[in-house]
């Protein structure tokens, strides 16, 4: 069905909007389609975007696939009893239910192949709004844990009217799990970054003073500090790196690293947290000042939004070729790929580019080159938008079933 008219999108979510991939993607995914359709969100979130209207679901406690730097320490979704996933379940319907009660979408986007796709199969099923799934991994690798989440999940894929993924590696893992034959409506569309946030050139005023960055080689990572982040390997590298490293981000692993760091005597190594909204100025900072981010990782993950983000700086990057992050990287030209759990490697691809300032130059201004052609959400957002626009019909769930011998069918469909 193609249509012209202006639609309302609902977007489910089931982390707050910041903090997360998938935060930063519904985030600006949302702000962007809102130019154009009416969107609302549903989150446990409280904190407004413009133009979109949002319903933040009240959790009896926070839950998270692999840890949230907002909410250190909290329950994680495939060690959850029972009674405790049928208590988050109960939240999240609830809400939704008064939400589609109230805004009347015509369109639900669920993130992540997990538990909100059962939310999304429930309104599909009473009140006949088709719905698209995106995942984004994690929600993949909580199910590889805790196969309870399986078969809710494979019925909702069935039911979902499109899928996406943020990566090739992401939609295999995808249909790995869930079955090849949903290939035909799943395709590929990644994250991205706001580029006018990302000008050509920034100047630097807080982070050269606060940390007396002057004239001094700057390695940076930011991101949520998980085992699959593999930054272990980063701090492990800053014993031969001939510049100083700074961490950004919190999670289970930060004391670890700290401990790590200091074992090794290593000076040269900064952690600086997590940093939320309000140190946005800083981090943005950090992403120009850097002459190189490293994204060490030794898991499948989908494109990485801070590789993105530091790109969109023209800053190089030194990462692994892992899931998705070859979509947006190509060795030896905006960056430099490094083998991965290999310290010595990560050591020996940075200072390659901190001795050489044309090479170091060259491949920034190529780096920002490509996420401008490839990776911005006013083109992800057109993307959606279309895919919205030749969405299915929604079903009328009031229509009577028939039966016709063997086979049964919604009055009024055809056979």
């Amino acid at each position: 069905m193609k249509t012209n008219r202006k639609l309302r999108i609902m977007y489910l979510l089931c982390f707050p909007l910041y903090g997360s991939g998938s935060g930063t993607y519904t985030r600006e995914l949302a702000a962007e389609v809102s130019k154009t359709e009416d969107v609302a969100l549903v989150c446990p979130d409280n904190r407004h975007i413009s133009r979109c209207k949002l319903y933040e679901v009240h959790l009896p406690f926070f839950v998270a696939f692999t840890g949230h730097p907002e909410h250190p320490g909290c329950k994680l979704y495939h060690e959850l009893s029972s009674l405790e996933i049928y208590q988050v379940y109960k939240s999240f319907l609830e809400t939704t239910i008064r939400a589609v009660r109230d805004f009347k979408p015509n369109i639900i986007h669920v993130q992540h192949a997990h538990m909100l796709t059962w939310v999304a199969r429930y309104i599909k099923a009473v009140y006949g709004i088709n719905f698209i799934i995106t995942t984004h991994g994690t929600g993949l690798l909580s199910t590889m844990h805790d196969r309870r989440s399986y078969h809710l999940t494979a019925d909702a894929v069935r039911a979902s009217a499109r899928i996406t993924a943020v990566s090739a590696d992401t939609r295999d893992w995808l249909l790995d799990i869930y079955g090849r034959y949903h290939a035909n409506k799943t395709r590929i569309i990644p994250g991205g970054i706001k580029i006018s946030q990302y000008p050509p050139y920034k100047k630097i005023q807080i982070v050269n003073k606060k940390y007396n960055l002057i004239d001094k080689k700057v390695v940076f990572f930011s991101g949520k500090l998980t085992k699959p982040k593999g930054v272990k390997y980063l701090v492990h590298a800053a014993k031969w790196i001939k510049g100083e490293v700074f961490i950004a981000g919190g999670g289970e692993q930060l004391i670890h690293l700290q401990n790590l760091a200091e074992g090794l005597g290593l000076t040269n190594v900064h952690f600086l947290g997590y940093m939320g909204k309000e140190q946005m100025k800083e981090l943005d900072e950090f992403y120009y000042r850097a002459n190189v981010f490293v994204a060490p990782s030794v898991w499948d993950e989908p494109l990485g939004l801070v590789i993105l983000e530091s790109m969109a700086a023209s800053t190089p990057v030194v990462v692994t070729r892992k899931g998705g992050i070859p979509l947006a990287v190509k060795d030896g030209y905006n960056g430099l790929f490094v083998r991965p759990r290999n310290a010595k490697d990560v050591a020996n691809k940075v200072n390659r580019l901190l001795e050489h300032d044309e090479m170091r130059r060259r491949m920034g201004k190529n780096a920002r080159k490509i996420v401008e052609e490839k990776f911005t959400w006013s083109i992800i957002a057109k993307t959606f938008t279309h895919i919205y626009h030749t969405f299915p019909s929604n079903l009328d769930p009031k229509k009577k079933i028939k039966r016709d011998g063997k086979r049964m069918h919604l009055a009024g469909r055809k056979k």
